[in-house]
């Protein structure tokens, strides 16, 4: 029988004699805990979500249907061997006990809808996950490049930023040799959207006898973070004898085409979409050659759907894993996300790979599909840090992409790594703090002398950061209006690519290589420049950058035009939490992304942080945004102070010192 512990901030500690047991206990706890993230997750993944919020809901219901979320999960989970089905249905039996019995901390948004959590299938874990990656590679951008193509021809290129959306994730390693202890050590942030609640679980899984499906002897007990929905523990992890991260490899991995270019229609169907307060939507889905019409216009390729493969044949390696050797080896199984991978053991071996599925095309980065790209992999000697952000990174990232971050974060961390030895994981946590700007130079020389007092800290407490805020916006402002662009300030035709497509937040994010550029469109920068600085000087005011910028997480109602009601009248409720004002920005170490052009608000940044120490467990640090759990109440949101100090909380791994409490 399995047993659930939990520590000062009601992180939970499963234990279990009995694989299966163990997974249904995760499923039970989570469904206790994040019952209306579930249900949301659910419906999202199902495109159900319009059934319940109205018909603002159905632009991604549309998107969910005919991007075949469900048809690939149920593939997905049909090819996956015996064990890892019984380990998913597992944790989806615990999911479904909890929520149809109604034995779930109490739930203002699902009692405000009047809605009653349904149950899970077996594959939907697998359906949930696809649901919440499928825009997290480069559809949004494929569209941007087309649009921006169109309007602009060569010269599109100036917006690219290095692609226009803000992407991110901090990780990194530094060898034994380094480190005060000997041992190496792992450290990062992966960067999201904020969201409440939170879309990443503290959690600790341990599987004590070794008595599971196969009888093996396959015992573990690891700490990490998980998604909720999703049973075990996949991107950033500490099993004792070894520690993982990951960031986004910004990888080519799908295809987008239009519908011209996308063959015959292999099938199509109409089904009925609910809407609360409407009549069904009739909803013709088509798949053709290249693949499936995700979007009106446009149809996707990529290696889920082409493969009916979600990459849970890593969960249990992944668990079970003891060695480097063993991460790599369960790697083998990912599919996408396509991800750079930083992993350290105890022996003192430090490798970063590149995991996932990236397609060999035949002509580039167009053409047939003809094969898998090779993991790229190096191994690291004692004395040697790897740093990944998701920035260009050379031959290896020139073969799997064309578009990655700026390469701001990455050099950051490599200035802050570099020479420094007797490293601890207070060293690296203090890194996750640092909030200096970089690549600010030819921005401005736009209007030379105007911030030469200001050291490009984006401090929470720093006017002169809020001051130059102001006038990056005001300057955006006025290039989004020039004549040339005209085109590309209409609305994206579907609402889900409003912020791939969105001007304003494009030029934002392409500033620095806009004025790199000298002229950019026939712009008179430099005098747009010292008009926006005008403005900002006529303005005043000495308010500091946290008054401007604060923590802004967005929930599922916000997608509604009233986050307060429906539009047929019912009020909504949701737990409530501080809104802080921080420190950083979307380009620095601590990200903590405003959207230039668009909003100074925190909107997306480090949705976890984490640092693991290989020499000693309980050494290692953790924390998330809000807290562990969904509902009002202790844990809600009991982790935002420490997390807004950029404060890791302890990893508590000594049963004695957790607290066994009765399993949901």
């Amino acid at each position: 029988m399995a047993r659930l512990y939990r520590d000062a901030h009601g992180v939970p500690h499963v234990r279990a004699a009995d694989l299966l047991d163990l997974a249904r206990a995760q499923g039970r706890v989570v469904a206790h805990d994040r019952a209306w993230q579930l249900e949301w997750l659910r419906r999202r993944a199902t495109g159900t979500a319009a059934e319940v919020l109205g018909p603002a809901l159905l632009p991604w219901d549309r998107l969910a249907r005919r991007a075949l979320v469900v048809e690939t999960a149920r593939r997905a989970l049909d090819a996956l061997d015996e064990e890892h089905r019984a380990f998913v249905g597992a944790y989806a039996e615990g999911v479904s006990e909890v929520l149809t019995a109604g034995t779930f901390a109490p739930s203002p948004e699902l009692e405000s809808l009047g809605v009653a959590p349904a149950a899970w299938p077996a594959w939907m874990p697998l359906a949930t996950f696809h649901a919440q990656h499928v825009l997290f590679a480069n559809l949004g951008r494929s569209l941007w490049r087309a649009r921006a193509q169109a309007a602009l021809g060569p010269e599109a290129a100036l917006l690219a930023h290095e692609g226009p959306e803000a992407a991110g994730s901090n990780a990194w390693a530094v060898g034994g040799g380094r480190t005060a202890s000997g041992f190496p050590l792992v450290a990062g942030d992966p960067h999201r959207t904020f969201e409440a609640p939170g879309c990443y679980l503290q959690v600790r899984l341990a599987l004590e006898t070794g008595d599971d499906a196969d009888g093996a002897g396959q015992g573990f007990d690891v700490v990490g973070f998980t998604f909720a929905g999703v049973p075990g523990i996949q991107h950033f992890a500490h099993a004792g004898e070894v520690a993982w991260a990951i960031t986004n490899a910004m990888a080519d991995y799908q295809d987008v085409l239009p519908v011209a270019e996308s063959g015959a229609v292999v099938r199509s169907w109409t089904e009925d979409v609910p809407v609360r307060g409407e009549a069904p939507e009739q909803l013709t889905c088509r798949v053709y050659e290249h693949g499936p019409e995700f979007t009106p216009g446009h149809t996707l390729r990529g290696p889920s759907t082409v493969l009916g493969d979600l990459g849970f044949g890593a969960l249990l390696p992944l668990l079970r894993a003891r060695s480097v050797d063993d991460v790599d080896a369960a790697l083998e199984h990912w599919v996408e996300p396509v991800n750079n991978v930083v992993v350290a053991d105890r022996t003192g071996a430090v490798r970063y790979r590149l995991a996932g599925r990236v397609p060999l095309r035949t002509d580039g980065f167009t053409g047939e599909w003809r094969g898998w790209h090779p993991a790229n992999r190096r191994d690291l000697a004692p004395g040697e840090h790897v740093v990944t952000a998701n920035e260009r990174r050379g031959a290896e990232s020139a073969l799997v992409g064309r578009e990655f971050a700026p390469p701001h974060r990455a050099r950051r961390i490599d200035a802050l790594l570099t020479g420094r030895s007797g490293l601890t994981v207070e060293d690296l946590a203090a890194m996750h703090a640092d909030t200096r700007l970089s690549g600010l130079a030819a921005l401005h020389a736009l209007v030379p002398g105007a911030f030469g007092g200001w050291e490009e800290q984006m401090d929470a407490g720093s006017p002169a950061a809020a001051r130059w805020a102001a006038w990056r916006h005001a300057l955006v402002a006025r290039i989004v209006e020039a004549p040339l662009l005209a085109s590309l300030r209409e609305p994206a035709p579907d609402p889900v690519f409003a912020a791939s497509l969105d001007l304003r937040g494009v030029v934002g994010l392409a500033l620095p290589g806009l004025a790199a550029a000298g002229t950019p469109f026939g712009l008179d920068l430099p005098g747009m420049a010292r008009e926006a600085l005008a403005d900002v000087n006529a303005a005043g005011g000495s308010e500091p950058w946290g008054e401007r910028h604060r923590f802004a997480p967005t929930h599922g109602f916000d997608l509604l035009a009233d986050p307060a009601r429906l539009p047929d009248g019912t009020a909504l409720r949701r737990p409530g939490h501080p809104r802080p004002g921080l420190g950083g920005d979307a380009e620095c170490v601590r990200c903590t992304g405003s959207l230039p052009g668009v909003t100074d608000a925190a909107q997306r940044g480090s949705v976890a942080r984490y640092g693991w120490c290989l020499a000693d467990r309980e050494a290692s640090g953790w924390v998330v945004p809000l807290g562990a759990a969904g509902s009002p109440g202790p844990h809600h949101h009991d982790q935002l102070e420490a997390w807004s100090a950029v404060r890791l909380l302890p990893v508590v791994t000594d049963w004695a010192r957790l607290t066994e409490v009765p399993l949901p």
